[in-house]
């Protein structure tokens, strides 16, 4: 279990950390997810740093259990997000099925970052 542990902790840190940079560096790509009736570039700004953090904390054993719990958190808030863009005629995924299947997988890995909290 440690082994696995230890794979989500850098499949995490990397991924939030790859994430977060790319808030930043490609902010166009993002747009699409943020409702209209917010601030797009600042939340999306915003989002990436907070990626980037989260993602960072779990390289250090003193902030992992932190950083894990606000992964969490934050695939929590950001899965209204997600089911919106479900809803919308063009999800900005692509398709519908695909933003289906992103939903799933975010309950996926809600689930994986909870483990490697609890870890």
């Amino acid at each position: 279990m440690e082994i696995f542990i230890l794979i989500l902790k850098i499949f995490f840190g990397v991924l939030f950390c790859f994430a977060g940079i790319m808030h930043v560096i490609k902010p166009n790509a993002f747009k699409h997810f943020i409702p209209d009736f917010l601030p797009k570039r600042l939340v999306n700004y915003i989002a990436g740093i907070i990626e980037f953090a989260l993602g960072l904390g779990l390289f250090f054993p003193s902030t992992v259990k932190n950083a894990a719990m606000g992964i969490f958190v934050l695939m929590i808030l950001f899965l209204p997000i997600h089911i919106w863009d479900l809803t919308k005629e063009r999800p900005a995924i692509g398709s519908k099925k695909i933003a289906l299947i992103r939903i799933l997988l975010q309950f996926l890995l809600m689930y994986l970052s909870y483990l490697t909290y609890l870890n």
